[in-house]
């Protein structure tokens, strides 16, 4: 039993020392009452944790991958047909002011493409036959995981370079094997690493442009790819449909595929507010919780609470001890949440490869939200007790 002064106040050092009495004769309950805010503050640490890592991580690929890529591709024609670009439309384009490189690709139409020749042909596993200039990995960015991409020399022959979606359709971990294009034996000399801003060559399987007129190639492009410098990005695109085709330019699509990564950081950040929901409603559950622990503890402490009313103990003193009590749990609950948060957020940091950012503000905000839930959880059971009669106390005793 803690003396109390002859002043009538009790100490910070005592109160915190009778507040603490109270959880540690019940240990068991303490910790499944502040299981409910600890779930509370880990999911709304974890979703914010998460969404800063996410997005620290695409705005980083972003700036390594570059917003200075155009792609170019045909639309339809006023009759709803498929339109086509000109065969010349890579030399045109490379000649606008700004244009570092471009290159193309070309879907050879009727090739199928199969693991052997034992594969029905009608069995493709949705990869693409694409002709492709020999630039086309400079221009995108692109790495080989195994074997080279093609150059002067094996484009004019049947080698192919395949996709990583592609290889992986395929059961093919490295450069060497063959696959059947359109009836013929193909030596994979390459396969690439998966490609952000072209997701559609993950899915393809790359031959030589002058070879794929052997395979009925007409030459006509189906996709440019186009860098320029950055300052002139904008001016590049409102040009680049009446370039590629001076024809039909209203038959051109023009797109950005880094806006793409944009989009997807927007989405994930919308989904933010349904998890924040759901962490809130967590935590509202356990400061329900915490409010009806209390209030059991009230009841069953009754001659604790008439003998410290006894031996001279006030009302403010008594509904601090019950207050202090509701807030340490509350606060022991958010400060393991918020362990439980950070330890997720940096385990989905490094499964991702992505650079650790924790977002300082979610952090202090965790435990004081569940201080401050604490305090609105204890406010009522600290009342409460504070309004027994010592004598009413120690009679039901």
């Amino acid at each position: 039993m803690i003396a109390l002064p002859e002043t009538g106040r009790l100490r910070f050092a005592d109160l915190v020392k009778v507040g603490l009495a109270g959880l540690h004769g019940r240990p068991m309950r303490a910790v499944l009452s502040a299981l409910g805010i600890s779930i509370g503050i880990a999911a709304m640490v974890a979703v914010l944790g998460i969404s800063t890592v996410s997005r620290a991580g695409l705005l980083d690929q972003i700036q390594r991958l570059g917003t200075n890529l155009l792609t170019v591709a045909p639309g339809q024609t006023l009759t709803g047909e498929a339109a086509e670009l000109p065969g010349d439309a890579v030399g045109r384009v490379s000649r606008i002011p700004g244009v570092t490189t471009v290159s193309a690709v070309g879907l050879v139409t009727g090739a199928s493409a199969r693991r052997s020749d034992k594969i029905d042909p009608a069995v493709t596993s949705g990869i693409a036959v694409e002709a492709t200039r020999t630039d086309l990995l400079g221009t995108l960015g692109g790495t080989v995981r195994s074997g080279a991409f093609l150059n002067a020399a094996t484009s004019r022959y049947p080698a192919v370079v395949l996709g990583s979606v592609a290889a992986d359709r395929f059961g093919i971990a490295h450069a060497g094997e063959h696959v059947y294009l359109a009836g013929r034996s193909f030596l994979v000399v390459g396969i690439l690493n998966p490609l952000a801003l072209a997701p559609e060559i993950d899915r393809s399987a790359l031959i030589g442009w002058s070879y794929a007129a052997q395979l009925g190639f007409d030459g006509h492009p189906t996709t440019l790819y186009e860098r320029s410098t950055d300052s002139t990005v904008t001016s590049i695109r409102s040009v680049l449909a009446a370039t590629a085709y001076p024809e039909h330019p209203d038959e051109v699509q023009v797109s950005r595929p880094s806006d793409a990564l944009t989009a997807q950081l927007a989405a994930s950040s919308a989904f933010n507010t349904l998890f924040l929901g759901l962490g809130a409603v967590a935590l509202l559950v356990g400061g329900v919780g915490i409010a009806n622990i209390m209030v059991i503890s009230v009841l069953e402490r009754r001659q604790e609470i008439g003998v410290r009313r006894s031996l001279g103990a006030t009302r403010r003193q008594i509904r601090l001890q019950f207050l202090t009590e509701s807030v340490t749990l509350s606060a022991l609950g958010g400060a393991a949440g918020v362990l439980i948060g950070v330890t997720i957020t940096l385990g989905y940091a490094r499964y991702r490869g992505w650079p650790v950012v924790l977002p300082a503000q979610p952090l202090a905000g965790g435990v004081l939200a569940a201080i401050a839930i604490g305090a609105l959880a204890g406010l009522y059971p600290a009342r409460r007790a504070a309004r027994i009669p010592p004598t009413e106390a120690l009679t039901a005793a």
